[in-house]
């Protein structure tokens, strides 16, 4: 008897009913009919099967297979497991797109009944979220088939094969994309979950940066994450949980990646991470963070921890230059000059920079230094800011200190000539050649 594919497809959703009175248990696990025509029948259509199933004519293999299905179901689980294959062949083979679903459609009932007669469902669910996810990832009506098996998948077994991973939360993003099937936050959980699969593989010596840059995608597309979502999302997450350093990593590389790294959120996970596993950048960003909201004295305890954790001159030119503006802004221009010095000395790339710098300390510290007795003293220091601002390549500054060198009158006045040395005194310091603006 040939059966129709509509045929099949009902016989199957209700083949349990017709489960023969008379069969009986065999050896070997196979449960042939007692009735001695229906064995034979039995025989003859499973070897016919499993033969066309061997040569891949699957389309052909279905029809022996439909029949053993629907009137001996319990003859072995076999039945079942070469049953995937087959449909699965069939779909693949087929050119009509709705008998292509049909097949497809058939895997899974196949996957169903299996389940209703045999507890072995944690050993191939797996195998049945992937076809899931093949068959109906385009289908806005049964992409939740693959989402759910996927989730069944980790209900039964407690992980999922990291190469499979992909595959699960591209379901996801589909099942979103058209049906809104999942809020943010679950969707963040899900992706909280798969990450810690591939985090595990990872550790095990697997390389998953293929599967990792698949999911950094996909949680970029799916438009969830933005600062307000960091903000009110996972901010309170993390603070109510402050040693949790996986979200404070992950809300750290959102807000870089959404460019919210003002945000007090931000701030907060800077301070969890570099207070459990700091590092050269996080101690240095934390100090920054701080320097910008004015809170200098903070600042600086942090530069002086990433100067202990700096590798490279290169880092510690960072460090030290960060610290000079630290100085400069808690009022102690000496030091700020000592450190805009070190970062000159360990980055040529900064020497020019650290000069102009210095000679704006000078300019700046004309009230701190005057002296009140000898104006050519007191206007000393400009010389000593000139040189700097030369020294610095700056010729703007050059100009705006030259336009402050005492006069010739003044110099005339109090004894001294042009070329005469001076020392400018005050925390300044330095010995000038004294020159007139005029």
């Amino acid at each position: 008897m040939m059966w129709t594919n509509r045929k099949f497809k009902w016989a199957l959703m209700g083949c349990l009913s017709f489960l023969m009175i008379g069969m009986a248990n065999a050896q070997d696990g196979w449960n042939w009919p007692s009735d001695p025509q229906m064995e034979a029948k039995a025989r003859e259509l499973n070897a016919a099967y499993t033969d066309y199933k061997r040569s891949e004519e699957f389309l052909k293999a279905k029809n022996g297979l439909n029949w053993l299905l629907v009137n001996v179901p319990e003859l072995n689980e076999s039945l079942y497991i070469n049953g995937v294959d087959i449909y699965a062949g069939a779909a693949k083979a087929a050119t009509d797109p709705k008998e292509q679903s049909v097949y497809q459609d058939s895997v899974m009932i196949i996957y169903d009944l299996r389940n209703k007669l045999y507890d072995n469902e944690s050993r191939w669910i797996a195998n049945k979220a992937y076809y899931a996810y093949n068959f109906y990832k385009g289908e806005k009506t049964k992409v939740g088939v693959a989402t759910d098996a996927f989730a069944r998948v980790l209900e039964l077994n407690g992980t999922l094969s990291y190469q499979l991973v992909p595959a699960y939360f591209d379901a996801v993003y589909r099942n979103y994309a058209y049906n809104k099937a999942y809020t943010p936050e679950e969707l963040l959980g899900i992706y909280e979950t798969l990450n810690a699969i591939l985090e595990e593989a990872e550790g095990a010596g697997n390389d998953v940066s293929s599967q990792k840059g698949i999911m950094e995608q996909l949680i970029v597309a799916m438009e969830i994450i933005d600062c307000d979502f960091i903000a009110n999302i996972l901010g309170p997450k993390m603070m109510a949980d402050p040693e949790n350093m996986k979200l404070a990593q992950q809300v750290f590389q959102y807000s870089v990646q959404q460019k919210c790294t003002n945000s007090d959120t931000f701030l907060f996970a800077l301070e969890v991470i570099d207070n459990n596993d700091p590092t050269f950048s996080t101690s240095q960003v934390r100090g920054l963070r701080y320097m910008q909201n004015s809170e200098y004295a903070k600042a600086g305890e942090l530069f002086e921890k990433a100067l202990t954790l700096a590798t490279t001159d290169e880092q510690r030119a960072e460090i030290h230059w960060d610290m000079a503006k630290v100085h400069a802004n808690l009022g102690r221009k000496g030091q700020a000059r000592t450190s805009a010095m070190k970062a000159a000395e360990l980055s040529k790339d900064r020497e020019k920079d650290a000069y102009s710098f210095i000679g704006g300390l000078y300019m700046s510290s004309s009230n701190d230094c005057r002296g009140g007795q000898s104006r050519v003293k007191d206007y000393s220091i400009f010389i000593a800011a000139y040189d700097a601002y030369a020294r610095g390549g700056d010729s703007s500054g050059m100009a705006n200190a030259k336009a402050r060198f005492p006069s010739k009158e003044e110099l005339f006045t109090e004894g001294f000539q042009v070329g005469e040395t001076i020392n400018t005194g005050c925390w300044i310091g330095q010995t000038v050649t004294l020159a007139t603006r005029d």
